[in-house]
């Protein structure tokens, strides 16, 4: 009796060790509205990586959640184009990082909106929704703080036809050869 007694009490404080991890490390986000198409779609249900950002800084290509900066209620999703100490700029339908002109593949369309060159300070992360024309994000004159960011958007959860990993789209895939050696 005393056997069992103590495999009760181990598994359920496992169970408990286990329970507490998961809801300090990931958490589930859906996603709100076409703004990230045709990557995530509306009402789309992820698997958010609380922690990674523990271990290095947000990196150009990922798609983060974040509380937005405007109300600070609800969380957005969307997708890391500059880092701090980055100039941006938006012009005749390209995104310009660092004066050098993006190859977004997988944006929906180009943007129909300019946005003059800024310079990102310390602290502040430029994002955009892969789906230009229909989302609110920084070319709207915001940035992202660094504390506003929940994490990394990491796995499709639901529906079972968007199952999977959450694939960044890291610069190197977004320039030319001889473009991303000169961010090396």
């Amino acid at each position: 009796m005393k056997t069992l007694l103590r495999e009760i009490l181990i598994t359920l404080l496992l169970a408990i060790v286990a329970f507490f991890v998961l809801q300090t490390t990931v958490q589930t986000f859906i996603v709100n509205g076409p703004s990230m198409e045709p990557a995530l779609e509306d009402g789309q249900r992820l698997l958010v990586n609380r922690i990674v950002y523990n271990f290095h800084e947000p990196q150009r290509g990922d798609v983060i959640i974040f509380h937005a900066p405007e109300s600070g209620q609800d969380d957005f999703v969307k997708r890391i184009i500059a880092i701090p100490g980055d100039s941006i700029k938006i012009n005749e339908g390209a995104v310009y990082l660092n004066r050098v002109k993006l190859n977004e593949s997988y944006v929906k369309e180009a943007p129909d909106y300019t946005m003059p060159l800024t310079v990102l300070a310390g602290g502040e992360y430029f994002v955009l929704g892969d789906n230009r024309n229909h989302s609110n994000d920084s070319h709207n004159g915001w940035t992202v703080p660094r504390q506003n960011i929940i994490g990394k958007a990491w796995l499709s959860i639901w529906p079972q036809n968007k199952w999977g990993i959450i694939s960044p789209h890291p610069l190197s895939e977004q320039l030319t050869p001889t473009e991303a050696s000169y961010f090396k």
